[in-house]
């Protein structure tokens, strides 16, 4: 098994005491890696917007498509996965060396509940690494820094920022933190996101008051945005086919869910 390491995974102090977005979001996909203050306000939100279970598990799939459309079909074989969440089956590392053995990974998060379990993500093929990277998605430069130890910034990446930049309240820097991410990766690198949505086309209305009541009582606080500023994100690169949609109907597998309210996208760095 091969592994490279640039951050210690000794088990941090976790607040068992607020419900927290990672422990939650393993709720909501069924998952055993959360507490019953997670289940309570988990709940609560799925009563008050049911169709976020669906949310979980959409973007979940999208991840899984990505992954293959850019390890098959584009050839890419390095991946740097910011925001990567509590593992679950088929995390990305799984799904790219599957069909690329020497894939190489870095999983970048800094939520303490990950990083307790950030021992399940270091696993690899012989052939390929992984890595897992201890920081904030505002600290750029400290990621692209201390991924290059494992990851080779000449050759094309795969940047992976699942439902990360709705926790960066701020629009503008939101944006930023995209452009300096793709910006250090060279061209023929994809960036592919999902972020959620108020948008009524995508039934994201019930989104306002369950995001208010997240913020309440839960952390981090979040933000959703409409497609004008999604879409921005991808601003200087080339979407693929079929371009900004639910993420649940990015490339669909048969037997797919209906739409979601949330946007998901693969793009192209010419």
């Amino acid at each position: 098994m091969s592994e490279s390491r640039t951050s210690s995974v000794e088990t941090p102090r976790v607040n068992t005491g607020v419900a927290h977005n990672a422990r939650v979001w393993n709720y909501w996909l069924g998952g055993k890696d959360h507490y019953e203050v997670d289940e309570q306000v988990g709940g609560h939100v799925a009563g008050m917007f049911p169709v976020i279970r669906d949310v979980a598990r959409a973007d979940r799939e999208f991840l899984g498509r990505a992954v293959r459309f850019l390890a098959a079909e584009r050839g890419v074989r390095q991946f740097l996965d910011i925001g990567t969440g509590l593992p679950t089956v088929d995390n990305t590392h799984e799904t790219a060396q599957r069909i690329a053995p020497a894939s190489k990974v870095v999983y970048v998060d800094n939520d303490p509940i990950v990083l307790a379990h950030a021992r399940s993500l270091l696993t690899s093929s012989p052939e390929g690494v992984t890595d897992y990277i201890d920081a904030d998605v505002h600290d750029v430069d400290a990621i692209v820094e201390r991924a290059a130890a494992t990851l080779d910034f000449d050759e094309p990446v795969a940047v992976m920022m699942l439902g990360i930049l709705n926790f960066v309240l701020d629009t503008d820097t939101a944006c930023d933190v995209v452009r300096r991410v793709m910006s250090a990766v060279p061209s023929g690198s994809f960036l592919a996101l999902t972020h959620p949505t108020f948008d009524a086309d995508l039934g994201g209305e019930g989104n306002v008051a369950a995001m208010a009541f997240w913020n309440e009582n839960a952390t981090p606080p979040i933000t959703a945005r409409p497609r004008a500023e999604v879409a921005a994100f991808f601003e200087g690169l080339n979407l693929v086919e079929p371009g900004l949609v639910s993420c649940a109907q990015w490339r669909p597998d048969a037997g797919a869910p209906g739409v979601v309210p949330q946007f998901g996208a693969v793009a192209l760095k010419p």
